[in-house]
């Protein structure tokens, strides 16, 4: 029982560490971001575990984090109140043309790396972009301004609605 009570601790501090952190993939980690992640990952099994080195300890905690895991995304579908506290929302970025700095500042995104984004999209000036929007689990999509018909937050059912 220890085991579930040490993976239910650090599950709630490994979660609002990463909400702090903000929204990045994987491929868009600095290296030094990468390694602190598994280095944290070692650190979180020392603690859960307490040097537990048993299968059943192990499976326990993973168990463990899985369930809270499952726990949280069946709180966030069936309560719309709760969604916005356990899950990002998508970030306007870029609206008409023009970068919208206090949103960019807010999720800590430099010219450069929307730069970066906005070349791997295909899109080689600000003015072309309708919307950037930073999305839930860190991608940016662009809407371009001769695409952009219905709402972007609303989706493909937007147009036939």
């Amino acid at each position: 029982m220890e085991i579930v009570i040490r993976a239910s601790v650090m599950f709630v501090l490994v979660y609002v560490l990463l909400r702090l952190m903000g929204k990045r993939e994987l491929g868009q980690m600095a290296p030094f971001e990468l390694v602190s992640l598994i280095v944290t990952g070692d650190l979180i099994q020392q603690g859960v575990t307490h040097q537990d080195f048993s299968l059943t300890g192990a499976m326990l905690a993973i168990f463990t984090f899985a369930a809270w895991s499952f726990a949280m995304g069946l709180v966030a579908h069936r309560f719309p109140k709760a969604r916005r506290v356990l899950e990002s929302r998508p970030v306007v970025l870029v609206r008409d043309g023009r970068l919208l700095k206090s949103n960019l500042d807010e999720e800590r995104i430099d010219d450069a790396e929307l730069a970066i984004e906005m070349r791997l999209a295909g899109i080689s000036s600000l003015r072309q972009i309708a919307w950037a929007i930073l999305e839930p689990e860190g991608k940016i999509s662009f809407i371009r301004q001769d695409d952009s018909g219905p709402d972007p937050r609303y989706g493909a059912e937007a147009e036939t609605a």
